[in-house]
């Protein structure tokens, strides 16, 4: 990548922006920030029907946001998660513990309720701070 281009656009296959010319994240040197990111399967643009089938792959997707950026779950420094009902927040552990195993070196995270629409019960956006690709 040129110095004069030090941006680049994210792009996910399946991970898209119903059709808007938004990146699923966006790179700058070493910096990753994401948009959006739910629970639809990228493969069939379905969303599982429970809150825990959301969330598992919402951390899927956040996964592949990643690994498009050459980043991974170890470079990730905050995570804001958006929930449509406060009670929603609970299904939120079991699979960031699996995302992120050493309870020594998590990321932060907050959680916010937020009207998700499209039967999304769950969304987040991730920032990351990954090896440099200069």
């Amino acid at each position: 990548m040129s110095l004069e281009r030090r941006r680049e656009s994210i792009n996910v296959t399946g991970l898209g922006h119903g059709g808007l010319p938004i990146p699923a994240a966006c790179r700058v040197d070493n910096i990753v920030m994401s948009g959006g990111i739910n629970g639809h399967d990228p493969a069939t643009g379905q969303l599982p029907e429970s809150v825990e089938g959301q969330v598992r792959q919402m951390f899927a997707n956040v996964r592949a946001v990643l690994a498009a950026a050459g980043a991974t779950p170890d470079d990730v420094v905050k995570v804001t998660c958006f929930v449509g009902d406060p009670s929603y927040r609970a299904a939120l552990n079991p699979a960031w513990t699996e995302l992120f195993p050493d309870e020594l070196s998590r990321p932060a995270r907050h959680t916010l309720p937020l009207a998700l629409d499209g039967g999304r019960f769950v969304q987040c956006d991730v920032m990351a701070v990954g090896p440099d690709r200069r």
